[in-house]
């Protein structure tokens, strides 16, 4: 008789099978701070500088007075740097081709965007990176994901959707990127499936959501405070939420668009000095390599990173 205190070997059997199915699971998040197992990247083989946003837009525009300077080795050298920060932190990288059309297709997290339901494909705005949605369906059939929804009422982008926790997602829109017709799409489809979903409009200078949220933790988020709007925070506090803030000014240059890896692991840059130490003083262990040529260029590490698969919240 199985009095409880140790599973029956039928009940075994079902657990050892559950655990091989959650190894062999390469997809699907209901959270973005839990473990980090599986990123998808891209390959910056034909990066350049365009104009492609505000942020490179800004960079471009004061380049004579700051000597600012795209160096492509640079930039493959960092992108390097930070792959090898998903390595160390046992993370399967896996990649979309690199096209020398699509040459701003290696910012991964804005062509698609992971759900609990598949991949969701996105609707991109800006004119060098309308087809990019090629390389990430190619990506997902050829990895045996499912594809959830496609959007289709406007244009969409995966920096625009952050899951804070299961049952709760921020969805955002400047109307330069993300148009409001697409993320109310967006929100709508995650209704359907049983969660709740915030439509937030942001200043254009943050050009996505993940500039100005992005959890970290359990009702942890790291934040601009002085760029969110009065009724998001409170609602946030209402939902239990707590914030490390980040200056406007390191907000506005990306510090905010850092990556959990989870178990108080943080991928972020040097370029957020201020931040780091806040972080580091709370205990958590942060890897801050220099991104600039991608900042500057209008992108940070979370821009470059789309979470495929993340221990699940249960």
């Amino acid at each position: 008789m199985n009095d409880g205190s140790s599973l029956s070997s039928e009940a075994k059997s079902d657990t050892l099978h559950s655990a091989t199915r959650d190894q062999q699971r390469r997809w699907g998040i209901n959270n973005d701070y839990t473990t980090l197992r599986d990123v998808l990247l891209g390959r910056p083989d034909y990066y350049r500088w365009v104009e492609a946003g505000p942020i490179i837009g800004r960079t471009l525009a004061n380049a004579d007075k700051t000597g600012a300077r795209f160096d492509h080795p640079l930039a493959m050298q960092q992108h390097q740097t930070m792959v090898a920060v998903y390595e160390d932190a046992g993370v399967r990288c896996h990649y979309l081709a690199a096209d020398p059309v699509l040459h701003r297709n290696f910012f991964a997290r804005d062509s698609s965007a992971m759900t609990p339901w598949g991949a969701l494909i996105c609707h991109m705005q800006l004119k060098c990176r309308r087809a990019d949605y090629v390389t990430a369906i190619d990506f997902y059939q050829g990895n045996d994901i499912p594809i959830w929804e496609m959007v289709t009422a406007g244009h969409f982008e995966g920096g625009d959707f952050v899951i804070l926790e299961p049952g709760l997602v921020l969805v955002g829109y400047c109307g330069e990127r993300s148009e409001k017709e697409g993320s109310e799409q967006v929100a709508d489809w995650v209704k359907k499936e049983g969660w709740e979903s915030i439509l937030v409009p942001i200043s254009r200078e943050f050009v996505h959501m993940d500039g100005l949220v992005v959890p970290i933790a359990h009702k942890l988020v790291v934040t601009c405070l002085d760029a969110l709007e009065d009724w998001l925070i409170d609602r946030l506090k209402s939902e239990g939420y707590q914030f490390v803030d980040v200056g406007y000014a390191e907000a506005r240059n990306l510090g905010v668009n850092l990556v959990a890896l989870g178990d108080e692991r943080i991928l972020s840059m040097a370029g957020s000095p201020a931040l780091n130490e806040q972080l580091r003083s709370m205990g958590f262990e942060v890897q801050a390599p220099d991104m600039s040529m991608f900042t500057l260029g209008g992108g940070g590490v979370h821009c470059l990173s789309q979470a495929l698969y993340r221990d699940p919240v249960v």
